[in-house]
């Protein structure tokens, strides 16, 4: 065999020393990471064990701060107040009816209470933190700081709940905000992950609901790491959330106490309206309720004692109820006469007490008649039968344009809830609607306000103070958000004849100020101050053949429920017209008696800015309304207790 040559026996020497080469230096590099391997598993195996095998790293929403509410003025009515719950995650908890066992043992919590937690943690994602209990003393905090160990996957947190500091005056305005329910994430396509959130809280009613996308604001996020028994170890990042925009709405607190004071006791509502403008001062229905109660969930006997008050205190009345709007349609009717050219002012017609139309016999509520009416009179006295014939030549169809011109018949965009549209009838709508056809009584039912014609007391307000500016004004409850001003109210002309206005105004100046005015015992006698005004009743039953031949029977001899419903609306003062007010006293009797006075105080507080001098009023009423004063300026409608002392 050939023996190798000499480059052969090199070339092997040289691969030999490189195959040493990278070996010793594979070994070294195994070598030490064996030794990093051998420290991160022995010496430091405590340490990585933690991290690899305990800790998570979870990402918890932070609840943005909700929007605050303010009047007018600047005085908060919905607040954000500190409050302290207890919160327990399921994934962090492991044995969750042992943790909550431990956990009562530790805190006092209501049995309802921990049933209503079980089942949210049932029905969540296990990450999410499920709130056991809420607005906790600081007592209860600290003893569950003490007991953490034991109780893994608890956490007391503070956080934010809503308030409202003026209690029953704004409840049908702003309503309250209550925790998430499956019936309002069904209403929704794709809900924020915020509301998955368990008692998260959003608007249920009112401006609370209404604007929620506003006020609700946009989530933060936290990432933080926590160990097997849920405790957290450190937060490893923070983005905070956008704090909901706030409110201002155009009210005033005050006068908003002052109206819903002077209507405590009845079942009414009230409105006050800037006719400049379309501002709403003042809305407000009777009795109320304190908001405050809904926020974490109202008692069974809370809520029952609300639904079973026969004077519905749930119900929003001023854009919500609709009602025969009586004689205070009558303004609309003589505008679309004076319109139409059917009637000058000093054109009469004869009230005997009553008018044959086919064979039916409609009455004036004054027996005997007025005799010879002209327009003011027919609006200072209320005659019926001038409607009447007014109707006859008019028809429903002009009547009703003439509505809806003033505001009736339209639902007002304002961010409440359930408001109505009200209803102006038309032959077109009794076909669809009740499937027979228009008669001509039909027609002059409507032209006193009864019938098929209803009104709110929003409505109402819009139409006398669209009479009293001679503009399409349109209300307003929201002033400003987040500091910017929200479109006024204001609108265009009505392009009504400005004589035929005047005219109407002039009339319903009489009626608060002519001793025959239907309204005059209710009279505003500080000058620069006077009121123009029109009363209203609406009858809420038939009053028969044979009831009338022996006398209507009184209104006081009635039961409550069947007596009439009692209307006023003004704008004042007469000569500048800054406000109109509408007034709506559900079975009040009548409205000289029962609403006027009340319309004509709350209309001088409105002017006056606060309590109007005694000199304001008539001589012979200063007495009972000094006693009145006395009475309402510190009450709160929803206690009864002076209004200094509410939370």
């Amino acid at each position: 065999m050939k023996r190798p040559g000499k480059d052969t026996a090199a070339g092997f020497r040289k691969m030999s020393r490189r195959a040493l080469i990278v070996g010793g230096a594979q070994a070294g590099f195994m070598g030490l990471l064996a030794l990093r391997m051998r420290y991160m598993q022995v010496e430091e195996a405590d340490k990585f064990r933690l991290l690899a095998e305990e800790n998570r790293i979870n990402i918890r929403l932070i609840p943005p701060a909700r929007g605050e509410i303010f009047d007018r003025n600047g005085v908060p009515i919905a607040v954000n107040d500190p409050s302290y719950r207890i919160t327990l995650t399921r994934e962090d908890a492991g044995d969750v009816d042992a943790v909550l066992a431990r956990l009562q043992a530790v805190v006092s919590l209501d049995d309802e209470e921990l049933e209503r937690a079980r089942a949210e943690l049932k029905r969540t994602q296990p990450f999410f933190p499920v709130t056991v209990a809420d607005q906790v003393d600081w007592t209860d905090v600290t003893r569950i700081a003490v007991n953490t160990p034991a109780l893994p996957g608890v956490t007391p947190e503070v956080g934010l709940t809503r308030t409202y500091p003026r209690g029953s005056d704004f409840a049908h305005v702003i309503g309250y905000v209550g925790p998430v329910s499956d019936y309002d994430l069904s209403k929704m396509e794709a809900p924020d992950q915020l509301l998955l959130i368990p008692r998260f809280q959003i608007g249920k009613v009112g401006v609370e609901s209404k604007l929620e996308d506003d006020l609700r604001g946009k989530a933060g996020a936290r990432r933080v790491e926590v160990n097997h028994i849920g405790r957290e170890m450190r937060e490893l990042d923070r983005r905070e959330g956008q704090q909901g925009r706030d409110l201002q709405l155009t009210i005033d607190a005050d006068l908003q106490n002052y109206l819903q004071a002077r209507l405590d006791g009845e079942s009414a509502a009230a409105v006050v309206m800037d006719v400049r403008n379309g501002d709403l001062l003042a809305i407000g229905s009777a009795p109320s309720f304190d908001p405050n109660l809904f926020v974490r969930g109202i008692s069974v006997a809370d809520y029952r004692a609300l639904t079973d008050n026969t004077y519905r205190p749930l119900a929003a009345k001023a854009v919500q109820g609709i009602y025969p709007p009586g004689s205070t349609f009558k303004m609309v009717v003589a505008l679309a006469a004076l319109d139409a050219g059917l009637v000058g002012p000093e054109d009469t017609y004869y009230c005997p007490g009553h008018l044959e139309v086919s064979g039916r016999r409609f009455h004036c509520w004054k027996g005997a008649g007025h005799g010879h009416v002209n327009l003011e009179g027919s609006l200072r006295e209320s005659c019926d039968v001038y409607y009447y014939e007014l109707a006859l030549e008019l028809g429903i169809e002009k009547i009703t344009a003439m509505s809806n011109r003033l505001g009736l018949g339209e639902r007002m965009d304002i961010p409440m809830s359930a408001v109505a549209a009200g209803l102006t009838p038309t032959k077109a709508w009794k076909r669809e609607a009740r499937g027979q056809e228009w008669v001509i009584g039909d027609t002059v039912n409507s032209s006193i306000g009864q019938g098929y014609v209803l009104a709110s007391p929003l409505q109402l307000a819009v139409m006398t103070a669209r009479i009293a500016s001679g503009t399409a004004v349109t209300p307003r409850l929201i002033k400003k958000i987040n500091g910017i001003e929200q479109p006024s109210g204001e609108g265009p002309s009505l392009g009504l004849n400005e004589n035929h206005l005047r005219q109407v105004r002039k009339s319903m100046y009489s009626v608060s100020n002519n001793r025959r005015g239907t309204a005059y015992g209710s009279r505003i006698i500080a000058e620069g101050y006077r009121m123009a005004g029109k009363t209203g009743t609406s009858q809420v039953r038939n009053i028969t053949a044979k009831e009338r031949a022996a006398g209507v029977r009184s209104n006081a001899d009635l039961p409550w429920e069947r007596r009439d419903h009692a209307l006023f609306v003004d704008f004042a003062p007469y000569e500048d017209p800054r406000i109109a007010v509408a007034v709506v006293i559900e079975h009040g009797g009548g409205g000289s008696s029962a609403a006027a006075p009340v319309a004509r105080d709350i209309t001088l507080q409105a002017l006056y800015g606060g309590e109007p001098p005694l000199d304001a009023y008539p001589t012979k009423d200063r007495n009972r309304i000094r006693e009145l004063q006395n009475r309402l300026r510190d009450y709160n409608p929803s206690t009864g207790k002076d209004s200094k002392s509410r939370a």
